[in-house]
């Protein structure tokens, strides 16, 4: 079941997400400034990152190409992206 929220997707509802779809890495604190780390130093790969997206999809009811996310290298970027595809 797709939901839909008009709200903007900020980096506590992505690092919420990235948790709970693939976990997180012993010894980073993704409550920290991660904003502009590169996710491969967070622990996350290509995987977990489409994960996340199915993630965001289903609850937002954003739709975001699969190849568009290999471009976003950080939390900041993917966010762009994501926000950018709701307007």
């Amino acid at each position: 079941m797709t939901t839909t929220s008009t709200a903007t997707v900020t980096l506590a509802d992505l690092t919420r997400m990235l948790r709970e779809s693939a976990g997180e890495e012993e010894g980073i604190d993704l409550d920290g400034d991660v904003i502009d780390t590169p996710f491969m130093e967070l622990g996350y790969d290509s995987l977990a990152l489409l994960q996340v997206i199915g993630e965001i999809q289903r609850e937002y009811g954003i739709e975001i190409p699969d190849d568009a996310v290999v471009d976003a290298e950080t939390p900041g970027a993917l966010l762009a992206l994501i926000n950018a595809g709701r307007q």
